[in-house]
C-alpha cells in the first residue's frame, strides 16, 4: 500500500468551520446536561423518594415530547431555512431550565423541568442535523456526523466527571451540581450567537418545493429504515435505568458518574473512526453491527452479578453509540435529498421518540414486576429482531 500524501492527510482531518462550531456546541451542551443526567435518578430516589415506575414515566414523557417536536422543527427548517435561529431558541430554552432542578421538591416539578429541557432539544436537533448534512458531501458525511457525535460524547464524559468531583468534595450535594451545570450551557449558546455561520438558501427555489410532513414525499428506503429503527427503540429504554442497575449491582452512588465517563469516552474515541469507516464500506453494515452490540450489552446488564462487569458493560455501551448515533443521521442524509432533510430527520426522530414513551414505561413495569434481568433481556431480543429485519429487507 502506498503511503498517504500530505494533501490526503489534510483532507482526512480537515473539517468545515460549521462542523467544528457545531461540535463545540455539542461538547459544552452535553457537558452541562450530563452533569445532571447520571445523578438525577439518584436524586429522585434518595432525596425525593420517587419509585422506579415514576422515573420511567418521567423519562418516557420527556423524551417523547422532544422527539415529536423534532418533526415540526425539521419541517420549519426546510420551509424557512433558519438553522441558526431555531438552534438558538432550542439551546437557549434548555439551558434556562437547568437552575430549576436545584429548586425542585417533588417528582412532578422534576417532570415539568425535564419537559421544558427536552422541549428545547426538540426544537434544536433537526435544524442542527440538517445543517451538518447540507454542509457536507456524501463521501465525508460519516466523518462529519462522527465528529459531532465524538464531541457530544466527550462533553457527556466530562459532565459526569465534574459531577463526581462536586459530589465527592461536597458530600452528595446534588443541588450544587445542578447550579454549576448552567455555566457550560451558556458557553454553548454564546458559540451559536457569535461563531455559527449558516448556509444561504435560494428563497425562490424553496418556495416552489415546500416540504410536507410524513412519508408521502420521502422514499421507501427511508420509510422502512424509520419503522425498523422505531421497533428497535421500543427496547431502548432510558439510560436512567442503567444508573439504577449499577446501584442495584452494588456500585457506590458517587462512582456512577465515573461509569458514565467511561461509557462516553469509549463512544467519543470511536465515533469519528466508525463514521469514516461508514464512508468507506457503507452505513448499513455498521448500523447492523451496532444493533447486535446493543443486544449483547443489554443482555450483559441483565445478567451482571458484580460491579466489575458493570464497569466493562458501560465501556462496551459506548461502542453501540459509536456504531449507530451519527451513522443513522448520515444514512438519512444519504437517502433523502437536500431541501427535505430537516423534515426527514424530524420524522425519523418523532417516530423513534414516540417509541421511547412505551419503552421506558414498559421497562419500569418489567423491572418492578419481574426484576432487572427480564427488563434488559426483553430489550436485547427486540434489538436482535431489528437487526435481522435490516438484513432481510436490505434497507
Amino acid at each position: 500500500m502506498e503511503p498517504m500524501s500530505q494533501p490526503e492527510k489534510r483532507k482526512l482531518f480537515a473539517m468545515s468551520p460549521v462542523i467544528v462550531v457545531l461540535g463545540l456546541v455539542s461538547l459544552f451542551t452535553d457537558l452541562s446536561s450530563n452533569m445532571i443526567v447520571p445523578i438525577l435518578p439518584l436524586y429522585l430516589t434518595s432525596v425525593l423518594h420517587v419509585q422506579v415506575g415514576s422515573i420511567g414515566i418521567i423519562e418516557g414523557i420527556t423524551e417523547s415530547t422532544a422527539s415529536i417536536l423534532k418533526l415540526f422543527s425539521g419541517w420549519i427548517t426546510d420551509r424557512v431555512g433558519k438553522y441558526k435561529l431555531l438552534m438558538l431558541i432550542g439551546y437557549g430554552l434548555s439551558n434556562l431550565t437547568k437552575p430549576f432542578f436545584a429548586l425542585s421538591a417533588s417528582w412532578n416539578q422534576v417532570l415539568m423541568i425535564r419537559f421544558s429541557d427536552r422541549f428545547g432539544k426538540g426544537i434544536r436537533t433537526s435544524p442542527r442535523d440538517a445543517l451538518i448534512a447540507d454542509s457536507t458531501t456524501k463521501e465525508e458525511r460519516g466523518k462529519a456526523f462522527g465528529f459531532r457525535r465524538a464531541m457530544d460524547a466527550l462533553g457527556a464524559a466530562l459532565g459526569p466527571l465534574v459531577a463526581f468531583g462536586v459530589l465527592a468534595m461536597f458530600t452528595n450535594n446534588y443541588r450544587l451540581v445542578f447550579w454549576l451545570s448552567v455555566i457550560p450551557g451558556l458557553i454553548a449558546v454564546a458559540l451559536i450567537v457569535f461563531f455559527l455561520k449558516e448556509k444561504k438558501h435560494n428563497d425562490t427555489e424553496k418556495q416552489s418545493k415546500l416540504p410536507q410532513i410524513g412519508f408521502r414525499n420521502l422514499n421507501r428506503r427511508f420509510m422502512w429504515f424509520s419503522l425498523i429503527s422505531t421497533l428497535f427503540t421500543v427496547g431502548n429504554f432510558s439510560d436512567a435505568f442503567l444508573v439504577l442497575r449499577a446501584q442495584n449491582a452494588g456500585m457506590y452512588p458517587a462512582l456512577i458518574p465515573l461509569a458514565f465517563f467511561a461509557f462516553n469516552m469509549s463512544s467519543s474515541f470511536l465515533s469519528m473512526p466508525i463514521g469514516m469507516l461508514s464512508d468507506r464500506i457503507g452505513r448499513r453494515p455498521v448500523l447492523i453491527s451496532g444493533f447486535f452490540i446493543f443486544a449483547a450489552v443489554y443482555f450483559g446488564f441483565g445478567m451482571a452479578k458484580s460491579v466489575a462487569w458493570i464497569w466493562v458493560l458501560f465501556v462496551l455501551y459506548g461502542f453501540y453509540y459509536a456504531f449507530t448515533d451519527g451513522i443513522q443521521k448520515a444514512y438519512i442524509a444519504d437517502i433523502v435529498p437536500e431541501g427535505q432533510r430537516g423534515t426527514a430527520m424530524g420524522t425519523y426522530s418523532a417516530l423513534t421518540g414516540l417509541a421511547a414513551l412505551p419503552a421506558s414505561i414498559i421497562a419500569g413495569f418489567l423491572w418492578q414486576s419481574f426484576g432487572p434481568m427480564v427488563a434488559f433481556s426483553a430489550s436485547s431480543i427486540i434489538a436482535i429482531l431489528a437487526a435481522i429485519l435490516m438484513i432481510i429487507f436490505r434497507i
